[in-house]
Formats: C-alpha cells, sequence, structure tokens
C-alpha cells in the first residue's frame, strides 16, 4: 500500500485524498517561518546595518543588548510584566471557563461572547480605550496598569483554552468527590483541575507570550522607566535601525518556541 492510498485518518480519508490541505498548509508555514529565518542570521551579522545574508558573521548585537542598561530594563519591565500577567490572567480565566461550564444560567453563552471581545475588537480600539481611561485615573506608565490591560488581553485566550479542556472532561467525576463529602472548591482542586492542566499550563504560557509580545497597548500606557521591550524596539526602528533589533527579535522567538514545545512534551508526559 502507498503512502497515497493509506488512511490519514480514522475516517478512512486517504493521504492522497487530502494532498491539497498538506500543499496548503506548508505554504502557510512557509510564509510564516521564512520571516524568522531571514532575521535569525541578520543577527549574527557583524556589519552596523541589517544586511542579509551577513558578509561577516559576529555576536557583537547580542553584546550591545545584553551590555546596555537601557534595554535591560526594558527586559526587566516586559518579563515583570508578562509573569503578573500570567499568575493575574490564568485563575481568572480558569475560574470564568469553569463558571461558564457548569452554570446553568440561560444567558452563559452571551457572557462568554462578552468575555471573548478582546480577540474580536482591533487592539489598537482598545489601546486607546484603555489610554483614556488610564489618563483619568494616573496609571499611564505604570506597571500595574499594564498587568491588568495585558490581562485583558490574555484572559479570552485562557477562557477559550480551558473551555475546550472541560469540553472533554467528565464532570461525572467531580460529582462523584462531591457526593462522597468534597466541597465543591476541593473537588474541582483535587479531581477537575488535574484532568485539565495541560490546558491550564497551555493557557498560561499563552498570557504570558501575549503580554511579552504585546506592542499597540504598551506605546500608549508604557514609558519611561517602565516602557516594554517591544516599545524599545518600535521606537529604536523608528528612530534607527541596527542589528540589536534582530538580535531581540530572535531572542524572542526563542523563548516562545521554548515554552511552547515544554508545554507540547509537558502534556505529553503526563498524558
Amino acid at each position: 500500500m502507498s503512502w497515497f492510498s493509506a488512511p490519514a485518518s480514522e475516517t478512512q480519508i486517504t493521504h492522497g485524498a487530502r494532498l491539497w490541505l498538506y500543499i496548503i498548509s506548508g505554504l502557510v508555514m512557509f510564509f510564516l517561518v521564512v520571516p524568522s529565518l531571514i532575521v535569525m542570521p541578520m543577527s549574527f551579522s557583524g556589519s552596523t546595518y541589517l544586511e542579509f545574508p551577513p558578509e561577516v558573521w559576529s555576536t557583537r548585537w547580542y553584546g550591545a543588548y545584553f551590555e546596555s542598561k537601557a534595554w535591560m530594563n526594558a527586559t526587566k519591565t516586559s518579563l515583570t510584566v508578562a509573569v503578573l500577567t500570567m499568575l493575574l490572567a490564568t485563575p481568572m480565566g480558569t475560574l470564568a471557563a469553569y463558571g461558564l461550564h457548569v452554570s446553568r444560567f440561560r444567558f452563559s453563552m452571551y457572557i462568554y461572547v462578552v468575555l471573548s471581545l478582546p480577540l474580536m475588537v482591533p487592539v489598537i480600539m482598545i489601546a486607546i480605550g484603555v489610554f483614556f481611561l488610564y489618563a483619568k485615573l494616573g496609571m499611564i506608565n505604570s506597571i500595574s496598569g499594564l498587568v491588568l490591560a495585558h490581562s485583558m488581553l490574555a484572559v479570552p485566550l485562557v477562557v477559550v483554552l480551558i473551555a475546550s479542556g472541560l469540553k472533554s472532561y467528565d464532570m461525572n467525576q467531580e460529582m462523584v468527590a462531591r457526593s462522597l463529602g468534597a466541597s465543591r472548591a476541593r473537588a474541582f482542586l483535587t479531581i477537575t483541575l488535574p484532568q485539565i492542566r495541560f490546558s491550564v499550563i497551555t493557557g498560561a504560557l499563552l498570557a504570558f507570550l501575549t503580554s511579552l509580545d504585546e506592542v499597540i497597548v504598551a506605546l500608549f500606557v508604557s514609558g519611561g522607566e517602565n516602557a516594554t521591550i517591544t516599545r524599545r524596539m518600535f521606537n529604536a526602528l523608528r528612530d534607527q535601525i541596527d542589528p540589536t533589533i534582530a538580535s531581540i527579535s530572535t531572542l524572542l522567538i526563542a523563548v516562545s518556541m521554548l515554552l511552547l514545545i515544554t508545554a507540547q512534551v509537558f502534556g505529553k508526559e503526563r498524558d
């Protein structure tokens, strides 16, 4: 039996019938990956400007990044905000998804749609609204303001992931624990949460990455000593372009890939 005639799934659809899907997926992946493959070599250029392919290979721009106090402060701010966002958005999103899943409220679906609005509304509109609100509250250029704004963007992602995990979970397991005397909170923590841990971990990592990579809201509400690394990168691209930006982009890509791979490996080991 050839590869083309072999079944691709339990529905007996062959790989040959899915060939068009493989081609489209390959093209999409190609256009998504190629920009990264171009940025990475440019970060190792020894030139004072961006060039591809580099004529001289060097790590001088990584040294320039790690030796720069301004870049290090921005990195510290971004990591701090990302961690706090993850710690805030993950439990909020988990509880919201769980509450909507077990709720018998007839309008729970509409509440789910409302929670998903930050995924539908253009981020620039959210940034403008947050800016005007923070201007009145005096929260511009503050860590707390950034954490709240980024949590607003991250919570919907967590809700979607947890809701998806709960759909494949048998709630009768929790009901058995409650029938034996466990409170709802204890039943959730000891029975339900371990069963959906992969969704929770993935949601937490996406919340972290959403905050770390976010730039539009940061342009409006961060600045000064609390400027994020993405804001400083945008300003650097506007003022002057040097390979330091490429080196930082490469590091961000590496961190994102490492976290996502870790989540996948952790989930498979625990399944």
